[in-house]
C-alpha cells in the first residue's frame, strides 16, 4: 500500500468520524434528536403554506403548489444549513486543528456531507407530498440530481470562503445571517416567479443561483409549468450566468481558503 492510499483512507476514516461527531452534537440534549432534521423544514412549510396560500392566497393556478412550496423550502434549507454550519465550523474545530495535522477542507466536507444527509431525508418527505398529492411522474425528474449537485457546489464554495473569513472576520456571520434572510424572500420560494409582473425583476431574479435552481427543479419534478431561466432570458446567452456565478464562487473560495489555511491554528 503506497503514501497515498494510506493518507486517504486515514482521511476517510477521519471524514466519517467528523460526520458521526456533528450529528452528536447538533442534537445533543434534545428530546426529539435527529426527528428535527425532518420536522424544521416541515413546520416550516406548514406556517407559511397555512398564511400565503391559504390566507393570502398565494400560488392559486399552479399545480401541485403544496409539493411546489415543500420542495423549494427543502432546497433552501439545504443550502441555509450546509452554510451556516460550514460557516462556523474551522473556529469550532479550533482544539483539532491546533493538535492534529489534518487537511483543513476536510472539516468543511463533513459540515457539507451531514447537511446533504438531511436533504437526502427530506426528499423522501417530498416523494410522499409527490404521492399524496397524486404528483404525475415526470421523465425529467432524472435532471433532479444534477440541479442538486450545483446547489450543492454553489453552497461548498461559499462555504469554503466564509469559513475562512469567520475566522479573521467574526462579523462574517452576522452578515450571513441577513444575506440569508433577504435571499429567503427574494428568492421564488413562497411564490411563484410569474407573481412579478416586470420582466426586468424577473430577469435579475433569475440571475440568483438558487433561484435558478429551485425553478429548474420544480420543473423537472413537479410541473412544467414553472417558469424557468430559458424562458424568462428567451433562450440567451445571460441564462448561463447562474453557472458562472456557482463555478466562480467555488474556484473563488477554494483559492481563498487555501491561502488562509495556514493561518487557522494561530489565528482561531
Amino acid at each position: 500500500m503506497n503514501l497515498a492510499s494510506t493518507v486517504s483512507k486515514k482521511n476517510r476514516a477521519l471524514l466519517a468520524e467528523l460526520v458521526r461527531t456533528d450529528f452528536k452534537l447538533r442534537y445533543q440534549g434534545s428530546i426529539l434528536g435527529y426527528t428535527w432534521s425532518l420536522l424544521r423544514p416541515l413546520l416550516l412549510f406548514l406556517i407559511l403554506y397555512v398564511v400565503f396560500v391559504k390566507f393570502l392566497r398565494i400560488g392559486e393556478g399552479v399545480p401541485h403548489f403544496p409539493v411546489y412550496l415543500l420542495l423549494g423550502i427543502v432546497i433552501w434549507n439545504f443550502f441555509h444549513e450546509m452554510t451556516v454550519q460550514s460557516l462556523t465550523s474551522i473556529v469550532g474545530r479550533g482544539d483539532l486543528i491546533r493538535k492534529i495535522r489534518i487537511p483543513r477542507w476536510i472539516i468543511i466536507l463533513s459540515s457539507s456531507i451531514s447537511a446533504l444527509i438531511n436533504l437526502l431525508l427530506n426528499l423522501i418527505v417530498v416523494i410522499f407530498f409527490m404521492v399524496i398529492n397524486k404528483v404525475e411522474l415526470l421523465d425529467t425528474i432524472v435532471w433532479l440530481p444534477l440541479i442538486l449537485l450545483e446547489v450543492y457546489i454553489f453552497a461548498v464554495g461559499l462555504s469554503l470562503f466564509l469559513s475562512a473569513a469567520y475566522v479573521k472576520y467574526r462579523d462574517v456571520n452576522y452578515i450571513w445571517e441577513v444575506i440569508l434572510q433577504a435571499g429567503f424572500y427574494i428568492t421564488p420560494i413562497l411564490y411563484p416567479l410569474t407573481l412579478i409582473t416586470n420582466l426586468t425583476l424577473q430577469k435579475l431574479i433569475m440571475l440568483n443561483p438558487m433561484a435558478q435552481a429551485i425553478q429548474d427543479a420544480r420543473y423537472v419534478s413537479v410541473t412544467h409549468e414553472t417558469v424557468v431561466g430559458y424562458q424568462v432570458f428567451d433562450g440567451g446567452w445571460y441564462m448561463l450566468i447562474p453557472f458562472f456565478i456557482v463555478t466562480a464562487s467555488f474556484i473563488g473560495g477554494l483559492f481563498y481558503f487555501k491561502s488562509q489555511a495556514k493561518y487557522f491554528a494561530e489565528n482561531i
